[in-house]
């Protein structure tokens, strides 16, 4: 396979596989930790009226289905690239990053968890993911 076609690859399916780890998250963490009573996180609408009334446990989901998808996403492309594997990984973390900022803009989380999660959440973890993606075994 061309090396070439292998990044190409490598960046669509790591963003894929993060993806579906940052959705899956999402989608089970209103059920482990229930969001306030009477309120809608099922439209953007909803979301922006509830998020008055989290308190910091309702972030904890959000967070980790950020960090968790960045992570598993930068790593799965720093172990299906044939170069830049590096490069590659962080660039998921970019591609999460830019989506993080969308969201801070479109939603009126608190300040605190807008930093943790914009510095915390993806940079961070795709130069994890990319770590132990290619680590050495013994």
């Amino acid at each position: 396979m061309h090396p070439a076609f292998r990044n190409t690859l490598a960046v669509s399916a790591g963003f894929g596989i993060g993806s579906v780890v940052n959705m899956g998250l999402i989608a089970i963490g209103g059920s482990i930790i229930a969001p306030p009573p009477g309120t809608d996180t099922g439209t953007i609408d909803g979301l922006k009226a509830a998020m008055l009334l989290f308190e910091p446990k309702h972030f904890i989901f959000p967070f980790l289905a950020h960090a968790l998808g960045t992570l598993v996403g930068a790593a799965a492309a720093a172990r299906i690239a044939a170069s830049f594997r590096m490069q590659l990984a962080l660039g998921i973390g970019v591609l999460f990053l830019a989506g993080g900022i969308v969201a801070v803009m479109m939603l009126p989380a608190p300040a605190w968890f807008d930093a943790l999660d914009l510095t915390g959440a993806y940079l961070p973890m795709a130069w994890i993911g990319w770590k132990l993606a290619t680590r050495k075994t013994r």
